[in-house]
């Protein structure tokens, strides 16, 4: 609050003009402000951690001097920093120090094969080898890998292949004795440990099945800290300055989520969803007891919305739906909850004056997860809650109606259809024209945010940009072209949106006068490049409180 009246004094007032003067400036520039009026300037000035001034070169001038930093943006896009309102820090970072399938010359299952016997030479037995991002639908044989094909490799390591949904995962023998899971294991609630014809177990472990497994085949505190500096590395590089930690493995890695933002280890600032990926009620129910509530924390890290799985994998495809897949009509998803064990939580968060959300892709868990709100609501009726959906995948116009009566904030994934669209049909077909529908959205008043989900895709804001302005997916297809919006209107989502699901659009989200120097400069005009090669731009720099934390010298030197 100390700098409210300083700063709007600053802009107001010549001679406070005159007075304060700027540490970096920014001229020259398609400065986007994404402020209430969307207005379009040429320059900004920061002093400290805050923007003290926005508008003119003319103006500009007048705050700076010879100690001020000054970049000439030549007509450049600069940005507010890009806000990710749905990604996994950490589960990003650990999967740099894994195989991923997702590289381009993995073409086949013996690329993969091949990768996985390389790293057993160079693993100590008994530890983790791990793989990451493996997609069925994009390699030659269109199939998993068989439990057979991954004993092969070793059965003295354990061995895991994460789908690249993450709710799915391929294991071998050794990975299933240390899970003590065998052929007479039952499948647990909201998942399926997968058996053949014969009922021996093939290796494939299904939503909550392979939760549990994510668990039991941690990493140490020692990758951990690698992984997220790491992450918060590759974020910055593109932009993005602010995140919304969707949730993590366990309660271990929450805290030490916390303490490497403590330590200067991760750059970007965290809007931490109070949610663990295994037994996700257990760990919402551990810090309502302990009384840690929505919004606690500081402007680098803050506790963020009680959340919930419900359901699976857009992709898998396991999500609930009213209507059975267009793929196979026997087939509606896995629910992980009932409507009233939700309720039982979540009803109980609302009631104490969290923020909540879950995880719900398909339209029949949206269903239910919109009739715990409405009672909430009914019960305790409470103002500004902004309870949220993660993904709201298939949002049908009756659920759009539900989500804006409501007051609810549906976070969808822009870049989804990018990597995933043609699955999308697949498994859904018509259905495609109400995923992720931020058209429908903005059209009807409802505040949605885009959120990568990263490492599922691409963290990129451009290519989420991109996407939700073109809605065509990598090889050109056509994924509901009815819910194209503008440029603007994408940017927007990125930007104070997020601000805004996170109550936070006062401090950042824009670049206004008195909020945190979050921004971010583009190579390019965002406003003037052809629309089907935004996802082409690249980041030049990115300032976080008011330090410049990247700079692309490539970029700049070109």
């Amino acid at each position: 609050m100390k700098y409210k009246v300083v700063y709007e004094y600053v802009e107001n007032s010549t001679k406070g003009m005159y007075m304060m003067k700027a540490d970096l400036a920014f001229i020259n520039g398609e400065v986007i402000t994404m402020d209430k009026n969307s207005r379009i300037v040429e320059a900004v000035a920061i002093k400290e951690n805050r923007i003290i001034f926005v508008g003119s070169n003319l103006e500009v001038k007048q705050l700076i001097e010879s100690k001020t930093k000054v970049v000439d943006l030549c007509g450049k896009t600069l940005l507010p920093g890009f806000i990710d309102s749905h990604i996994h820090l950490p589960m990003y970072g650990l999967n740099q120090l894994s195989i991923s399938c997702k590289a381009s010359y993995k073409k086949s299952i013996d690329d993969i094969k091949q990768e996985l016997r390389k790293k057993a030479k160079t693993v100590a037995k008994g530890q983790w080898i791990r793989a990451w991002g493996f997609n069925e639908t994009t390699i030659k044989e269109n199939r998993y890998l068989s439990i057979q094909e991954l004993d092969e490799i070793s059965t003295e390591h354990p061995i895991m292949i994460t789908r690249t949904c993450g709710h799915i995962c391929l294991v071998n023998s050794k990975a299933l004795e240390i899970a003590g899971i065998n052929s007479q294991t039952s499948n647990p609630d909201g998942g399926v440990i997968e058996r053949d014809s014969n009922g021996d177990l093939t290796g494939k472990l299904i939503e909550t099945a392979n939760m549990r497994m994510n668990e039991i085949a941690k990493y140490t505190e020692k990758e951990l800290r690698q992984a997220v500096r790491i992450a918060s590395d590759h974020f910055v590089q593109a932009g993005i300055t602010s995140i919304h930690e969707a949730g993590v493995s366990d309660s271990d890695t929450y805290r030490l989520l916390q303490e490497a933002v403590k330590n200067n280890d991760i750059a970007v600032r965290v809007y931490a969803i109070i949610c663990t990926l295994n037994n996700s009620h257990e760990f919402v129910e551990k810090m309502l007891a302990a009384g840690v509530l929505t919004g606690t924390g500081d402007e680098r890290f803050k506790i963020g919305p009680a959340k919930i799985f419900t359901d699976g994998s857009s992709t898998g495809p396991t999500i609930a739906t009213r209507e059975p897949y267009t793929s196979d009509p026997n087939n509606h998803g896995i629910l992980y909850y009932s409507e009233e064990e939700i309720y039982r939580v979540l009803g109980e968060a609302h009631k104490k004056g969290y923020q909540i959300t879950v995880h719900a892709q398909g339209d029949r868990a949206i269903e239910m997860y919109l009739n715990c709100v409405e009672r909430a609501l009914k019960e305790h009726p409470r103002e500004d809650h902004r309870h949220r959906i993660e993904h709201a995948g298939i949002s049908t116009p009756d659920l759009q109606e539900r989500m804006k009566k409501l007051g609810v904030i549906p976070i969808p994934n822009p870049p989804f259809p990018y990597e995933f669209g043609e699955i999308y049909v697949n498994n859904y077909g018509e259905r495609v024209n109400y995923m992720y529908p931020v058209r429908d959205f903005i059209d009807k008043g409802i505040i949605c945010a885009g959120g990568s989900d990263a490492p599922v895709t691409d963290y990129n804001p451009l290519i989420g940009i991109h996407t939700a302005v073109n809605r065509k997916s990598s090889s050109n297809s056509e994924i509901g072209l009815n819910q194209k919006v503008t440029v603007m209107e994408a940017i927007k989502i990125y930007t104070i949106n997020g601000a805004y699901a996170s109550f936070e659009e006062d401090i950042k989200g824009s670049l206004e006068v008195g909020k945190l120097a979050d921004l971010v400069v583009l190579d390019n005009s965002i406003l003037r490049q052809n629309q089907n090669c935004i996802k082409d731009l690249k980041v030049e720099m990115t300032v976080i409180d008011g330090q410049i934390v990247y700079k692309n010298e490539a970029v700049v030197r070109a």
